[in-house]
């Protein structure tokens, strides 16, 4: 059956139904696309597989990987970016085996990460290929993980291939997406077959109405929520072609991102705040004249909560190329919801609100006028994309009203089952019933975010982080807010790459506010340039916030923990500075010893 938005895309309740239904009936067109950058001055390598192509080689890895592992068991991705990243998931759901999406020990500043998780998940197997599987086998050996089987994707072994289970529920597992690590210790978000084709369906109403005329171009890391959906899942469900680079290539010269979204129609793609300013600070002028990004249908912005100068700069940078001011589409969305939450509609340009501070430092949006100076500036994430979305007290869970800060909850068929071997931390996340819908006995539980947001004229405006959340006095500080104001006013700090948070301050039993930042690149900052950039930090911080600013730490680039997907860690941040951790590499004069 096909749904009536595009009569050509079914309604299956797997991905690997949907695999089989565009082999039937085009098995010859280009499905997935990887494009490799060799050298600095590469065009790029095209390599292409067709849906049949895909589909023999996930089937193929499939029936290796079912000798190995049995159903239910983990089976972990520690692959390079590519077409076998894809055709291994594929050939995973197809085994019945949970997959786990990850990344090869070679990604430098996670191998905490990585180990942590290989222990928690305990993978039957590992998936490698023939150049990383020496390194994956030394890895686990260093971090005293229990060897595992290793089973080369680009390399066809001795071992017999086993019989695939005939058929697999929904409800299964499918596979398990660790988040990020931002606030806490990498935790397993449990995603069924049934959440993981939700989630598409709902990626496709909001962004490609028209699937057959789009084509999805990413760099985001296939083993990050929003780029297996953005860039596996959903094109897989709606049978459209998906563009694949390394992100590494994108960091060394972030023009091949876009050279890539202008070479097809209906370009769709997504990618965090960093990411836009990253371009629109490094791709030079001539470059951007080259350019020619009228057919960009969606550049979606997930990072949260979005800044609108941010979307300001990427459309001044890029205007002159055709880049249309309605492309820019902010989101919502979280690994718990698989990824997709909200999106602002692509038909406009964002939707920006001027709200007064001292109003959203106590809890509600109190709208000022756009051209207010001093009014703190709020990015709509639109509306939910088949889903409930409530603004609840975060202590009580009581509904707040429009115009009115909370927690956002979550209720929708995208909604994880639950944590991985976490029952406890499970319980508190997933399942939540607020105190006025005790009566919903029939209804699934709400998904508790820890994000904190509002709606203001049916529009989801996300303002934080829960846990990042900065009281003072009583009053509660965004740290993105206050790190906006320290890098606008300080030239020695590298852009999107600083923490604000509090501290116990020592000799008192008070918190203090601290901000941790690296600083420029090739910068070598003297003891005046402390002193004059934390004078600045003190005087900026306390005119726009308020607050005091006890120190501004100048770190070495590249000093600053980071999540996956490239987004400040601010809770490692805070206890790598607890613990002194920064060592020599960080310099700054703390007020009270000026």
């Amino acid at each position: 059956m096909s749904s009536p938005e595009n009569p050509q895309q079914p309604e299956l309740p797997l991905l690997t139904d949907h695999l089989a239904h565009w082999v039937a009936c085009r098995p010859h067109q280009r499905a997935f696309t990887y494009v490799e950058f060799p050298g600095p001055s590469s065009p790029g390598l095209h390599h292409t597989l067709g849906w049949q192509g895909l589909d023999v080689r996930a089937r193929a890895l499939a029936g290796r990987i079912a000798a190995t592992a049995g159903p239910g068991e983990r089976v972990a991705l520690l692959l390079p970016q590519g077409l076998d990243y894809t055709a291994a998931f594929l050939g995973c759901l197809y085994a019945g085996v949970i997959a786990v999406p990850l990344f090869g020990p070679e990604l430098p500043g996670h191998e905490g990460r990585l180990a942590a998780v290989l222990a928690d998940c305990e993978p039957a197997c590992v998936l490698a290929d023939e150049r990383s599987a020496a390194g994956v086998a030394r890895f686990t050996a260093e971090q005293g993980l229990p060897p595992v089987p290793a089973l080369l994707v680009d390399r066809h072994d001795e071992r017999p291939e086993a019989a695939l289970p005939e058929r697999i529920a929904p409800d299964d597992i499918a596979y398990l997406q660790y988040t990020s690590g931002s606030t806490r210790s990498p935790a397993g978000v449990v995603i069924s077959h049934a959440n993981v084709v939700a989630n598409a369906r709902q990626a496709i109403e909001a962004f490609a109405a028209d699937a057959r005329s789009n084509t999805t171009v990413g760099w985001l890391p296939l083993f990050h929520d929003m780029g297996l959906v953005l860039s596996v899942a959903a094109p897989v469900v709606g049978g459209f072609p998906s563009v694949l680079m390394d992100p590494v290539a994108f960091l060394e010269q972030p023009v091949r991102w876009l050279r890539l979204l202008a070479s097809y129609p209906g370009t769709i793609s997504a990618a965090p705040n960093f990411a836009y300013d990253y371009c629109a600070s490094r791709i030079d002028a001539d470059e951007a004249a080259e350019l020619r990004l009228g057919r960009v249908k969606v550049l979606i912005n997930g990072s949260e909560p979005v800044r609108p100068g941010t979307v300001d700069r990427f459309r001044d940078a890029f205007a002159d190329a055709g880049l249309a001011p309605e492309a820019h589409c902010p989101a919502y969305g979280l690994a718990e919801a698989t990824v997709f939450v909200t999106t602002d509609t692509f038909g406009a340009p964002p939707t920006v609100l001027a709200c007064d501070p001292l109003a959203l430092s106590e809890g509600r949006l109190d709208v000022r006028e756009p051209t207010d100076p001093d009014a703190a500036q709020l990015v709509a994430c639109g509306t939910p994309a088949g889903q409930e979305l409530r603004i609840a007290d975060p202590a009580t869970g009581a509904a707040r009203g429009p115009g009115e800060v909370g927690e956002i909850l979550l209720r929708g068929p995208n909604i994880g089952l639950c944590y991985w071997k976490r029952s406890g931390l499970s319980e508190e996340v997933f399942g939540v019933r607020p105190p006025d819908t005790a009566g919903d006995d029939g209804e699934a539980g709400w998904l508790r975010t820890g994000d904190l947001g509002a709606l203001h004229d049916g529009r989801l405006y996300v303002t934080g982080r829960l846990k990042d959340l900065i009281i003072v006095d009583g009053r509660n500080h965004y740290p993105q807010d206050i790190e906006e104001t320290v890098q606008s006013a300080v030239g020695l700090v590298r852009r999107d790459r600083l923490a604000a948070f509090c501290v116990p301050w020592t000799g008192t039993e008070t918190d203090v506010l601290v901000v941790v930042a690296e600083h420029r690149r090739g910068a070598e900052p003297t003891e005046a340039d402390l002193i004059a950039a934390q004078r600045t930090a003190t005087a900026a911080v306390s005119a726009r916030h308020g607050l005091r600013l006890a120190e501004l730490l100048l770190i070495a680039p590249g000093s600053l923990p980071r999540t996956s997907s490239g987004k400040v860690a601010r809770a490692a941040g805070r206890a790598r500075y607890l613990l002194g951790a920064f060592g020599e590499g960080g310099r700054g004069v703390a007020e009270d010893a000026r």
